[in-house]
């Protein structure tokens, strides 16, 4: 583990490769999974803000799904998490034409409709989050589903720790994610 700041890192997130492939995946991770995105409380309260704006954006089923079970649900462990549309995809999936799954609280972000991007969970994937008593420590994830992400990023020579450059900014700030950016340098100069 390599710690930066209050953060301590799996060196996978320096050493593995990383790039969603939406053409190869068509969104899996927004459809397959035992139960939805890992929400945060503060997460469920962004979620009531945003939801008169994402609602007309999601098809009848995400809609009814929220309706019926909240914006936030328990799972099996206990854990606040996203509803689920007939056990499978997040109620807040939004389908392209070519079926691609995609998220339909990104979309809103990016319509300009809301201020909240998407739960941190999700944005931060492959990045798994677990608070500790005195650190955060960052996981790397390795899902079935994602292998054509792992070959993309492979092929591209794209790390999980720059492939999450957004999300690690939006959750650390700027200046933590350059001092990581330091470290993984560092790091992969070590075992060369």
């Amino acid at each position: 583990m390599i710690r930066i700041g209050n953060a301590l890192l799996s060196e996978d997130v320096f050493e593995a490769h990383f790039a969603c492939d939406l053409a190869a995946c068509k969104g899996a991770c927004c459809v397959e999974g035992d139960s939805g995105a890992p929400l945060t409380q503060a997460e469920v309260g962004q979620l009531e803000e945003a939801w008169p704006h994402v609602a007309p954006l999601l098809p009848e089923a995400g809609r009814k799904a929220v309706e019926e079970q909240g914006l936030a649900v328990r799972d099996a462990d206990g854990d606040l998490v996203t509803p689920l549309v007939g056990g499978k995809e997040c109620a807040f999936t939004v389908f392209d034409a070519d079926g691609t799954a995609k998220c339909g609280l990104e979309r809103a972000y990016f319509e300009g409709k809301t201020q909240w991007r998407k739960p941190m969970s999700c944005h931060l994937y492959p990045i798994r989050v677990k608070e500790l008593l005195d650190f955060t420590a960052l996981n790397h994830h390795q899902w079935h589903i994602c292998e054509a992400a792992r070959l993309c990023g492979k092929a591209e020579k794209i790390t999980v720790l720059d492939f999450c450059k957004d999300a690690l900014v939006r959750r650390f700030g700027e200046a933590w994610y350059e001092e990581a950016q330091q470290a993984q340098t560092l790091w992969q100069q070590s075992r060369s």
